[in-house]
């Protein structure tokens, strides 16, 4: 029975393991099988003979003569075409009186037999004609018919070509291990960051007040609003022209001159008679990131702390403990287990993150993080394998900081 239970059960869930292989495990394999490949993004589409048909002369009167020109051209520079063809259908009453030595016609039937053609190739076939009085009683002139061109060529998806050219490129690139800095400190300060703000807000709502429910409706604003909306609010409210917080910051006599948040790199401080490069940019998308991922960390510090039993916080007040150790000492060791879950969570999220760069300042002004190096590597500049490589170098680094995560990660008794 015990057997039985256990066939059924691996039955029933056979089409979640199919959808969760369709849907993760087949993008995932086709990127590593991308990632070995010399790939570009004109690659995409095999090698094919593109033909251009253009009648030459006029034929306006029964004997008139004209040329039929076949323009013709390997669409890739680079991978050849085997067996490539060239046919067409002639209409009715035109008489073929010079043809080229590589066609036949069989009835109106042209046929052009070019075997394998080279990359980059070109070339023009000339068929001479004459029409007939059937031709014009036809009504059919050249353009009617379409020329059909046929061949073999290599895909270099599926060939079984590979490399490690693209992983070799990646990691000689002097940008390479600066961008993963950048990625390693935007995540670590953006997930810590919406951490803390999520913690500050479950511990103010936790209690209760008027118009608690309504507050904490509030706090979800961020999260759920569309992220297209809430970047372009940030990108004018931040413009260093016309930007309301430079407003206010000058008016303050807080700043000598308007601060391009998203589009300065760095600015020099001095403290404690240390000259440090703050680095402008990247914090202000930091902080956009903490502010706008909170809610999720808030939500469930929130929850969590509500199920805390309350005879612990009054058995601490009789004791005389003040709130701030009632925090230290009973809510955050109860919370420990669901922040390092978040911790994992958001870290996994806001390393493979895209939107918010790109969106806010694309990339420039030292944001640029791995995934937007995907993108540019990929479609800016149409290296399809050298992006493949990146993002296959993302999923290596979550793995194993997933991995060293769960190894090391503390765990609540729940």
């Amino acid at each position: 029975m015990a057997r039985r239970e256990v066939r059924l059960a691996y039955t029933m869930l056979a089409p979640t393991f199919l959808i969760v292989l369709a849907i993760v495990l087949w993008p995932l394999l086709a990127n590593f099988w991308i990632s070995i490949k010399p790939v570009q993004l004109g690659d995409l589409r095999p090698a094919t003979l593109v033909v251009n048909e253009r009648l030459r002369g006029d034929l306006t009167a029964p004997g008139d003569a004209a040329t039929i020109e076949f323009r013709l051209r390997n669409s890739s520079r680079d991978d050849p075409i085997r067996n490539a063809t060239v046919t067409d259908t002639l209409p009715a009453g035109l008489v073929v009186t010079g043809s080229d030595d590589r066609c036949t016609l069989t009835g109106q039937t042209l046929a052009c037999d070019l075997g394998e053609v080279e990359g980059g190739f070109r070339d023009r076939i000339r068929i001479e004609v004459e029409a007939t009085q059937q031709y014009f009683d036809a009504g059919e002139v050249v353009k009617d018919t379409k020329a059909v061109t046929t061949g073999t060529a290599e895909n270099v998806l599926t060939s079984f070509e590979f490399s490690l050219e693209n992983f070799q490129r990646v990691f000689e690139s002097p940008e390479f291990w600066h961008v993963l800095r950048v990625s390693f400190y935007y995540t670590i300060f953006g997930t810590v960051g919406a951490l803390v703000l999520g913690l500050f807000g479950a511990q103010l709502l936790n209690t209760v007040f008027p118009g608690r429910g309504i507050l904490r409706g509030l706090f979800l604003f961020p999260y759920v609003a569309p992220v297209i909306a809430v970047a372009f609010t940030w990108v004018v409210l931040l413009d260093p022209f016309s930007g309301t917080l430079n407003s206010i910051l000058q008016q303050m006599g807080m700043i000598s001159g308007p601060i391009n948040f998203f589009g300065q790199r760095s600015v020099e401080l001095s403290l404690f008679g240390l000259t440090i490069n703050f680095p402008v940019a990247l914090t202000t998308v930091i902080i956009f990131e903490a502010w706008r991922y909170f809610p999720l960390a808030f939500l469930f510090i929130l929850a969590r702390m509500q199920s805390i039993s309350t005879d612990m916080y009054e058995a601490a007040e009789i004791d005389g403990a003040t709130p701030l150790q009632q925090f230290w000492y009973i809510s955050l060791p109860q919370l420990v287990g669901i922040l390092a879950v978040l911790f994992l969570l958001r870290f996994i999220w806001t390393f493979n993150k895209f939107d918010d760069i790109f969106l806010l300042t694309g990339g420039a002004a030292g944001t640029r993080t791995l995934t937007v190096d995907v993108y540019e590597q990929a479609f800016a500049l149409s290296n399809l394998g050298a992006g493949a490589a990146v993002a296959v170098i993302v999923f290596v680094v979550l793995l194993l900081f997933s991995i060293l995560f769960f190894k090391f990660s503390p765990k609540d008794e729940g």
